[in-house]
């Protein structure tokens, strides 16, 4: 599933849950600059589970990028990164221009 074909708002619902999405239609539903980051942080942890037969990373991650894609469905794309926008701007209190790469926003607020 794309980000194009990704279901938008269900009415009285907030949108999809993604509550048991796989991490394919997790990837497909997030901005390309955070579906970079899931790709990264996805193949880190499958490989560390590889190492240890243990798939609690694996299950914890899937599920903090469900309600990423899940936030982000409901929103839309613009909608979502304005989110991380406007918690930047309110946690340093400057004042974040639209057009700023989503990184540099992400570490503002420590997330990069």
């Amino acid at each position: 599933m794309t980000a194009a074909a990704t279901p938008g708002p269900r009415r009285g619902q907030g949108g999809p849950s993604f509550s048991d999405a796989s991490p394919a239609v997790v990837r497909g539903a997030l901005i390309p600059e955070e579906a970079a980051e899931f790709d990264r942080q996805w193949r880190e942890v499958m490989a560390r589970a590889t190492e240890s037969l243990d798939l609690t990373e694996v299950f914890q991650t899937l599920d903090s990028w469900r309600r990423v894609a899940r936030l982000t469905a409901a929103q839309g794309a613009e909608a979502h990164r304005a989110m991380y926008r406007r918690a930047a701007g309110k946690l340093t209190g400057d004042g974040i221009r639209a057009d700023e790469p989503l990184a540099t926003t992400k570490a503002r607020l420590g997330l990069a």
